[in-house]
């Protein structure tokens, strides 16, 4: 993974400065096998949040999913589904870049490895009950919890 500054986004801001970007971006649902969901806690926000970031130019949705979650958490994912697309067109990233979101949440239906605690990009990784997900959650995490709590299999788009 290239850092900030190579990345697609690092580049594009260079060039745009504080225009609005439009970012597409991946997040995954990682449950363990007692059905807690996976957050991790992010380096520059210390805000919890679910593996997830930005797609780089070369990968398919699938590809950028896969290589966020190994970046944040060491995780490989076998298998995922598709299971909604958000958009956020009033975000604003924790440096005060402002951005309009479009993110395709992936339910993992299989992953393998050792849960990393810390990586380049987070501090902590913990898994949560559904209904007491961590204080310091980024708030669009409530809708997507209450979708999974209601999810039976269909594609949402929000």
């Amino acid at each position: 993974m290239p850092n900030y500054e190579e990345s697609y986004v690092g580049r594009m801001r260079s060039l745009i400065g504080q225009e609005k970007l439009i970012v597409v971006a991946t997040r995954a649902v990682i449950c363990d096998p007692q059905g807690r969901i996976l957050f991790v806690r992010r380096k520059d926000n210390e805000r919890w949040v679910m593996p997830s970031g930005a797609l780089e130019t070369t990968e398919t949705l699938m590809e950028g999913m896969k290589r966020e979650v190994k970046e944040e958490t060491g995780l490989d994912v076998l298998r995922a589904i598709p299971m909604a697309i958000y958009t956020y067109p009033d975000s604003v990233t924790a440096y005060g870049d402002p951005y309009y979101q479009i993110s395709l949440q992936f339910l993992v239906e299989e992953w393998t490895g050792t849960l990393l605690n810390e990586t380049d990009e987070t501090t902590q990784a913990r898994f949560f009950e559904v209904d007491l997900p961590p204080e310091n959650c980024a708030a669009h995490y409530q809708e997507v919890l209450r979708d999974l709590r209601q999810y039976q299999g269909q594609f949402l788009l929000r």
